[in-house]
């Protein structure tokens, strides 16, 4: 065997490998996804928040895209100092739908007074969410388990 040849079946054996090791899960993908969502509600940033969100959004609440835009604007003007906390996602994908679950805790400002807006140390609020695969992007198209009276 010449010295191109077994070049070119290192590479492709190897190369399959490197790129499997390298590139993020879909599971590491959808916890960035929720990492970069929270700082950017922490920024105010509305942009960076509805990134995260399919323009199909539609859950059992109501909301769609822009009602959650123009509420997030709403919630950013009244609130400062937020704060968000939640525990790690427990994530199951499947092809190229996918849910998450995690507890989350929101603590914030209006005024002068600080304090829980969502859940609390004790009782964090339980939320899952669906999202879909658009190309290489996951996105939320729908949450359950907001705080709300029905």
């Amino acid at each position: 065997m010449s010295k191109k040849t077994i070049v070119l079946i290192f590479l492709i054996i190897i190369l399959p490998v490197i790129v499997y090791l390298l590139l993020p899960s879909d599971s590491s993908r959808i916890k960035k996804l929720f990492r970069e969502g929270a700082k950017a509600i922490e920024k105010k940033e509305i942009d960076g928040v509805m990134s995260k969100v399919s323009f199909n959004y539609r859950d059992e609440y109501g909301f769609t895209y822009l009602y959650i835009r123009e509420s997030m604007k709403s919630v950013f003007q009244r609130m400062s100092d937020i704060k968000v906390e939640y525990e790690k996602p427990t994530v199951n994908v499947k092809g190229k739908s996918a849910t998450a679950d995690m507890d989350v805790m929101v603590i914030a400002s209006i005024g002068d007074d600080r304090g829980y807006i969502m859940g609390d140390a004790s009782n964090p609020v339980h939320l899952t969410f669906t999202l879909e695969k658009v190309r290489t992007k996951w996105l939320i198209v729908k949450t359950e388990g907001l705080p709300f009276n029905e």
